[in-house]
């Protein structure tokens, strides 16, 4: 069975704040509800809708001039990183996301969210790589990354 909830955060994969969205019943009941992120669609919610509406949108402004500011700053810089490989030349281990957020952190003192990193998989080889970090509010930058052997000459 389906209930129609507001959401009063926003609530990734599912919506934006001040959306009526409809969802399960056991993930409205048990989860967004509890955790104070939704509440049922009612009359009075449908009056809030409006507020909550109005402050998602100056909300988006300001993370949008932000991520801006983010991506203008990171766009085209590269990131090195240094791994053990044996002698033919394979990684001991692989280069994560949250690798990536260290050395981006380290580098330039931007903390990024975990999601922001564009990786499928981690990087298991060494090489350059082109990332493309996806901001808040949609917007992007892309950053390189070389995933040197530890001793090699940096490039």
């Amino acid at each position: 069975m389906a209930t129609r909830i507001l959401l009063l955060e926003d609530v990734d994969d599912l919506g934006q704040k001040g959306q009526i969205v409809t969802v399960k019943s056991g993930y409205a009941f048990n989860f967004l509800i509890p955790k104070k992120h939704a509440l049922i669609a009612d009359a009075n919610a449908v009056r809030r809708q409006a507020r909550l509406q109005e402050e998602r949108r100056l909300k988006a402004v300001e993370d949008r001039k932000a991520s801006d500011e983010m991506a203008a700053q990171l766009n085209g810089m590269t990131f090195s990183t240094e791994v053990k490989v044996d002698p033919e030349g394979h990684m001991y281990g692989s280069v994560s996301n949250l690798d990536i957020i260290h050395l981006i952190k380290l580098q330039t003192g931007i903390q990024l969210e975990k999601r922001a990193i564009g990786l499928k998989h981690p990087i298991k080889q060494t090489g350059v790589y082109d990332l493309v970090l996806r901001l808040k509010e949609g917007v992007e930058a892309t950053v390189h990354l070389k995933v040197l052997a530890v001793g090699a000459e940096n490039q």
